[in-house]
């Protein structure tokens, strides 16, 4: 169960990954020691999945995909195949009209066009649709 404090570090963490325990330590009110066995059990129950890098925007072009899952196939297995793709940054099962929106990331325009033919191409996507990111805030 997370609780008041853990968000904080969570929060912390998101800001940036690079902070040391202290720093936390000193933004939530707890010892270098006691932020350290949080942040280590919000790794080990799942909470925390992963420490990462943001490249700035500047250099990357950026994509929302919309995906529309044939009824037949479960939307799972296709985010499963969407996520092994290359680009592919992060990845959402949605309500509405679409059934998956992910973030897709690359180099170029080009690049991002062979991501979403890739999409495109897997068995079990009805349709697409995509908008470039103009500005990240």
């Amino acid at each position: 169960m997370v609780d008041e404090i853990d968000e904080k570090i969570i929060k912390a963490l998101m800001e940036n990954s690079r902070k040391t325990y202290v720093e936390i330590g000193n933004i939530v009110g707890l010892s270098e020691g006691a932020v350290r066995n949080r942040v280590q059990a919000l790794v080990n129950s799942g909470t925390i999945r992963k420490f990462t890098v943001e490249v700035a925007p500047s250099i990357r072009v950026r994509s929302l995909t919309m995906i529309s899952v044939d009824p037949s196939i479960p939307t799972y297995a296709i985010s499963k195949k969407v996520e092994g793709l290359s680009g592919i940054e992060s990845i959402y099962e949605v309500t509405g009209e679409y059934d998956i929106v992910c973030v897709v990331s690359q180099r170029d325009i080009e690049g991002l066009n062979q991501t979403i033919e890739d999409i495109r191409k897997l068995d079990g996507v009805a349709k697409t649709n995509t908008v470039i990111v103009l500005r990240t805030l």
